[in-house]
C-alpha cells in the first residue's frame, strides 16, 4: 500500500490482466478489495470522458467471483449503469441472490435491473427460485382435460377442456434441476434452458492447471516484498523536510515493527 504499482486507471490502454487473490475464509482485507474496485470504476469513466473521448480502447472485462465474500461497494447501484457506455461491463457472481440483497439492501433490486444478463447455474435457496419462477420465467398456457362418467338408468359421460395458466417451472423443479443444465436470461427474450458448457471441451483446455499441473500460477514469482533496487546512475531529487519534535513520538506509534512479517523489506 506505500506505492502504486496497478495503474487502474490504465486498464482500458492496452491488453491488461488484474487479478484480486484474498482468502476466502478471513474478512480482513476484503475492503481493500471493495476499495479497488470502487477507484477503479472512478478512474476507468474519468480517462474514457477526458482521454478518449467517452469510450476506452480496450473492452474491460470485470469478473467479480465470490462477490459477497469482498464486502460492499459504494454507489454500485449507480455505477453499473454508467460504465456500460466507457467499455466496462461488469459480471457479478454470487452463490445465491439472497446475498446480493444482504449487502445492498434495496438497491440489490436496481443492481439486477441494470444487468442485460442474469444466468441460474442451479441452487436450492428460497428466495432465489422463487424469484426465477415468479418474476424471470413467467407463466405458460396449458390445457387440462376433465372427464366424467354418470352410471345408473341412463348412463352418461361429459368431457371437459380448459386453459389454465401454469409457472414456466415450479420452485420444485427448480430446486430439483439437473447439474449440467442452467437457465439464461436475457433482455428482450426469452429465458434459455439450456446444458452447460463443457470445459474440457474448450480448445485452451489443455492450458490449464486442471489438464496440466505445470500450467499452475505462480504466484510467489511475481511478488516481492522489497522495492526495485535504486540505480546509482540514475538521478534524484532530495528534499529536506524539519519536523517539529512534538511530532517524532505519534509517527514511532503508526509503524508497529511487531505487526511486520519481514521488518528488514522496509527502509
Amino acid at each position: 500500500m506505500s506505492y502504486d504499482e496497478l495503474e487502474l486507471d490504465r486498464i482500458g490502454d492496452r491488453k491488461t490482466a488484474v487479478f484480486f487473490t484474498i482468502s476466502d475464509t478471513t474478512q480482513t482485507y476484503n475492503f481493500l478489495v471493495a476499495l479497488a474496485f470502487s477507484q477503479m470504476f472512478n478512474l476507468l469513466c474519468e480517462r474514457a470522458d477526458n482521454v478518449h473521448g467517452g469510450r476506452l480502447p480496450h473492452h474491460v472485462r470485470v469478473l467479480w467471483d465470490e462477490a459477497a465474500n469482498t464486502g460492499q461497494v459504494p454507489g454500485l447501484e449507480k455505477l453499473v449503469a454508467v460504465i456500460r457506455s466507457r467499455e466496462v461491463s461488469l459480471c457479478l457472481f454470487y452463490q445465491q441472490w439472497a446475498q446480493c440483497k444482504a449487502i445492498y439492501k434495496d438497491n440489490a433490486e436496481t443492481i439486477l435491473g441494470n444487468m442485460d444478463s442474469v444466468i441460474f447455474l442451479g441452487g436450492r435457496e428460497g428466495s432465489t427460485i422463487k424469484e426465477i419462477s415468479e418474476n424471470w420465467l413467467g407463466k405458460a398456457t396449458i390445457s387440462m382435460q376433465t372427464e366424467g362418467r354418470t352410471r345408473g338408468q341412463s348412463e352418461s359421460f361429459n368431457l371437459n377442456t380448459q386453459r389454465l395458466g401454469r409457472e414456466l417451472m415450479t420452485p420444485s423443479e427448480l430446486a430439483t434441476m439437473p447439474g449440467d443444465y442452467c437457465i439464461l436470461q436475457l433482455r428482450g427474450l426469452p429465458p434459455f434452458y439450456s446444458r452447460k458448457y463443457d470445459l474440457k471441451s474448450h480448445p485452451n483446455y489443455k492450458y490449464t492447471a486442471e489438464a496440466d499441473k505445470r500450467n499452475a500460477f505462480d504466484l510467489g514469482r511475481l511478488t516481492s516484498r522489497r522495492m526495485r533496487k535504486i540505480d546509482p546512475n540514475e538521478e534524484y531529487t532530495v528534499y529536506e523536510v524539519d519536523v517539529p519534535d512534538e511530532h517524532l513520538e505519534e509517527d514511532e506509534d503508526i509503524l508497529n515493527y511487531d505487526d511486520l512479517d519481514d521488518p528488514d523489506a522496509f527502509v
